[in-house]
């Protein structure tokens, strides 16, 4: 399929129905006109002459999902040894991502978050490269917001030398790559992403499930670590995401005036409604509690796992219970590129319902990037566009299957209904 940047034909986009995410409601049929890399008319009365006709049967079009917390620089097929984040240059690394994207893409993603690298790079912004790449019509992959490195301090938890516990000085890492101690540092480390492209900043505030250095959730940077990091951001207009689990460091976070809690696999009903309460977003990851794959990780590790996903799948119910705002994220490649659907279904398995679920990747996911062109099939917006068989409002199993893609009003995947 062509990927110049030619003008384009008018689409005139046919199917059986199409989702109102706002109403929850199904409209049949489904019936778009699109101009350029927009919508102009749902139902429209009059069609142009020169009109490319896709009719997609007995299809259901929703608006292109978004998955909050992936990282395209790492994972794909060969995702087997532990020490790919060391073992690739940056040249593989970003090529690895150009195969990841077009699978995020294909699968039905238009918009993500990269959260974050964490492998040492000499302090290149490889998904600010890769969205520039995309945006130009180099590759295919979907809209990327990138954060550029994420900040961590010395043996946190996306401190890339923490997870083979090497020895020290095998891999020296720099300020510019996201290791930062001290208020000092962490603004130097924030200011560097923001000059070379990110556009928001992802903050290690507390340890993880697959981290060495103590229990899942423990805090690591200091409260005023945590507050100049997000003061750093909020005065360039940026939002700040935090890999944060445990509940005293979900706290600090949100006092430090965070705006993203990543996981939040263990917060206890106070935190959820305090983040209830200042319209905190949660971006859940609940997926990765059934389908990451942890035999190969050290018994230590695997023992801390079998502890906090049961109790994380618990903590997402009541976060979805009490009304807290969730955005979809897979934290992919911990979920397989490509496979971020299967976020959607874990939700509605902790207590969400289709819709809401939708909404996640949709509408929720469009305000938390502050993104008002998509999220919604409506007039004016993005042509971000996909189709799945089924009814989704009933069986959210059906986003799995995409059978149609349309990205900006580009063509990026079309199957028959039948195949």
């Amino acid at each position: 399929m062509p990927r110049a940047r030619t003008p384009q034909l008018p689409v005139h986009l046919r199917a059986a129905r199409m989702l109102d995410v706002d109403k929850g409601e199904l409209v049949e049929p489904g019936d778009l006109l699109i101009e350029g890399d927009r919508i102009t008319a749902i139902a429209p009365t009059t069609v142009p002459e020169d009109a490319v006709e896709i009719d997609l049967g007995d299809l259901t079009l929703l608006p292109g999902l978004m998955d909050m917390e992936v990282n395209l620089l790492l994972g794909g097929p060969d995702h087997r040894s532990p020490l790919n984040p060391v073992q690739d240059d940056p040249a593989v690394r970003t090529l690895r991502a150009v195969a990841n994207a077009r699978r995020t893409l294909r699968s039905g993603f238009t918009t993500v978050r990269n959260l974050g690298l964490f492998v040492q790079t000499g302090g290149l912004l490889l998904d600010v490269a890769l969205k520039k790449a995309i945006d130009l019509g180099w590759i295919e992959g979907p809209r990327v917001v990138p954060a550029g490195h994420a900040i961590t301090p010395t043996g946190g938890h996306l401190d890339p030398t923490m997870f083979q516990a090497f020895a020290p000085h095998i891999m020296p890492l720099t300020v510019e790559e996201g290791i930062a101690n001290g208020v000092d540092e962490v603004r130097k480390a924030v200011r560097y992403q923001i000059k070379h492209g990110a556009q928001l900043i992802k903050v290690c505030a507390s340890n993880g499930v697959m981290s060495h250095t103590g229990p899942a959730g423990a805090q690591q940077y200091s409260d005023e670590e945590l507050r100049a990091i997000s003061d750093e951001a909020h005065r360039a207009g940026l939002k700040v995401a935090a890999h944060c689990m445990g509940d005293r460091a979900i706290r600090a976070a949100l006092d430090a005036g965070i705006d993203c809690i990543e996981h939040g696999f263990l917060a206890s009903d106070e935190v959820l409604d305090l983040m209830v309460e200042r319209g905190t977003f949660l971006v859940a990851t609940t997926y990765i509690a059934d389908g990451m794959d942890v035999s190969k990780a050290a018994p230590e590790l695997q023992a801390k796992a079998a502890d906090v996903f049961p109790r994380a799948k618990a903590t997402i119910s009541r976060a979805i219970e009490r009304g807290v705002r969730i955005a979809c994220g897979t934290d992919a490649p911990a979920v397989p590129h490509g496979r971020g659907a299967k976020e959607l279904l874990a939700l509605v398995d902790r207590g969400m319902t289709p819709l809401g679920a939708i909404r996640a990747a949709t509408t929720t996911a469009a305000d938390l990037i502050d993104a008002d062109d998509r999220g919604r099939l409506e007039p004016g917006l993005l042509a971000d566009v996909i189709a799945v068989p089924g009814a989704p409002l009933t069986d959210i199993g059906v986003t799995e299957d995409v059978r149609f893609v349309m990205k900006g009003g580009q063509v990026y995947r079309h199957e028959d209904a039948t195949s």
